[in-house]
């Protein structure tokens, strides 16, 4: 079987965000992190791939990440030699991370919030974000693509690529019922929205939806494993969660709740350009 996993070399695993928690303590996205897993993207290389190729990163772009985590996107990114790469990241660890990727003086990682980034004005060409939507309120995610609508110029990229549920008409208290689970599994607010309101949280803020493309939520399946950390990765994976009974027992609650709401769960990508006539608050 062929494998898209991404060859990253990690040194000082001591560095990982949250590296002094507990297993039982530890936020789900680390946890997995800990144990070896690379691609932390709710729809996996595949649909991360996507996305870059629809925001068609140039070495003309200006390109801005929020929350670039282990900064494998970034890695990505910076292979389409951008004139520049700012990325906003709120847990110090990770910028330190991103920062062993990153060359020269028009290549950053600041830590911040993507909701107040601090850039300037219609100063970036394309901006994304991953797996971190889903982790704000209402409110903060409203103010997340306000910000990203803030610093590009018009006609800008924004892509997001997140948890979705579906269908879109799906009830509310399932919704709810399926957000309280994630949340306690993964120990952080999980609040995932549906494809139709994903689109609108976007166009409501002034982007024009240029692609959407969505993919079930596998995230700790054998083959997307394999399929997104390559055989090699995949292996040391399930090592080092047999040889950890607290991670594991963690990591197979977090399974179980993918599993009962897989009819329920998917993983939706999304790039939008920003109108021209979008008016400046």
């Amino acid at each position: 079987m062929e494998t898209k996993g991404i060859d990253l070399h990690v040194e000082n695993e001591g560095v990982l965000p949250g590296a002094k928690l507990t297993a039982r303590k530890m936020p789900g996205h680390w946890l997995l992190a800990r144990l070896g897993k690379r691609v932390l993207r709710p729809g996996g290389w595949e649909l991360t791939q996507r996305m870059l190729e629809s925001l068609a990163i140039q070495p003309s772009d200006a390109v801005v990440e929020f929350a670039p985590g282990l900064g494998v996107t970034a890695r990505l990114a910076l292979k389409r030699r951008p004139a520049s790469y700012i990325g906003i990241e709120e847990d110090e660890r990770a910028a330190i991370r991103v920062r062993r990727l990153l060359a020269g003086p028009h290549q950053q990682c600041r830590v911040g919030h993507a909701g107040e980034s601090k850039l300037p004005e219609n100063s970036a060409t394309v901006v994304f974000g991953e797996a971190m939507l889903t982790m704000q309120g209402a409110a903060q995610k409203q103010r997340i693509v306000q910000e990203a609508v803030r610093v590009l110029k018009p006609g800008g990229r924004y892509g997001i690529h997140e948890i979705s549920l579906v269908p879109d008409d799906l009830d509310e208290s399932i919704k709810q019922e399926i957000q309280q689970a994630l949340s306690h599994a993964i120990h952080v607010g999980t609040k995932p929205l549906t494809s139709k309101e994903w689109r609108a949280l976007l166009e409501e803020e002034g982007f024009e939806i240029q692609m959407e493309a969505r993919r079930t939520l596998r995230l700790l399946e054998p083959d997307r494993l394999i399929q997104d950390e390559g055989l090699r990765g995949a292996l040391r994976f399930f090592w080092n969660l047999c040889q950890d009974r607290e991670a594991r027992q963690r990591v197979l609650a977090m399974r179980r709740i993918f599993v009962k709401y897989s009819s329920h769960l998917a993983a939706i990508m999304l790039v939008g350009i920003k109108r021209s006539e979008q008016h400046e608050e």
